[in-house]
């Protein structure tokens, strides 16, 4: 399930999806629903016209093993940023796995490509600045839908800037061209990765904005409270 949340928030950040009900039913912790709704829509506008198309070319001409490669690669990257959350977060076992992951998927793992590491039982775990704030007891705050970015809230965009700093090519030694690559790269995989999924979410909801605001909210507490959430 919580995989499976995981790709519906991702959907969040990439789509906005099909056309949404007129109807805006309040929502205490959605304050700003109707900004959110026009960003939405505004959102999923720049997917249909860009991301879908490149996604669609991607998934046509590259087979689903380098698919997977380009994958493990950027979740390698992002072990980093994970490895410092939880050492923030007194999860110290945790972090060492994490570390060690990051050097048994680099090495053996042929930079990233090959996730050598959960094979050798040492999991994947995924922790952010905003999952850290909330383990000190920060408040959610609003549920916010960002331009370009997606789903957010109060917490999570704040720690968006600090996971920024963290993650590998933000601050290593290569060109602007480089790294910007990286993330167009990046960005058109994960796109891939979606489409299909995407179309399940579809049938899910005739709302599809509350459907992936719910979803994100549920998600995000799940994490934060690693999921021991009270029923």
């Amino acid at each position: 399930m919580a995989k499976y949340l995981t790709f519906l928030i991702l959907i969040a950040l990439l789509s906005g999806g099909c056309a949404t009900s007129p109807d805006v039913v309040p929502d205490s912790r959605d304050p700003w629903q109707g900004f959110n709704r026009k960003v939405y829509s505004f959102n999923d506008a720049l997917d249909q016209a860009f991301l879908v198309p490149a996604a669609a070319s991607y998934r046509a001409v590259t087979p689903d093993i380098a698919e997977k490669g380009v994958h493990n690669f950027f979740s390698n990257l992002s072990d980093v940023g994970v490895a410092f959350n939880n050492t923030l977060q007194f999860k110290f076992l945790d972090a060492a796995s994490d570390l060690g992951r990051i050097v048994v998927n680099s090495t053996i793992g042929l930079l990233g490509f090959m996730d050598v590491a959960s094979r050798m039982g040492l999991e994947k775990h995924d922790e952010d600045f905003g999952q850290t704030l909330g383990y000190w007891g920060m408040g959610t705050g609003p549920y916010l839908m960002l331009p370009f970015f997606g789903a957010s809230n109060l917490r999570v965009g704040p720690g968006k800037v600090v996971d920024s700093f963290i993650y590998p090519p933000n601050w290593a030694d290569i060109k602007t061209s480089e790294r910007n690559g990286l993330f167009a790269v990046n960005l058109v995989n994960t796109r891939a990765e979606l489409m299909v999924t995407e179309e399940k979410a579809k049938e899910l909801s005739r709302d599809r904005y509350v459907f992936i605001r719910d979803a994100y909210l549920d998600n995000r507490e799940f994490k934060v409270k690693d999921g021991q959430i009270s029923t």
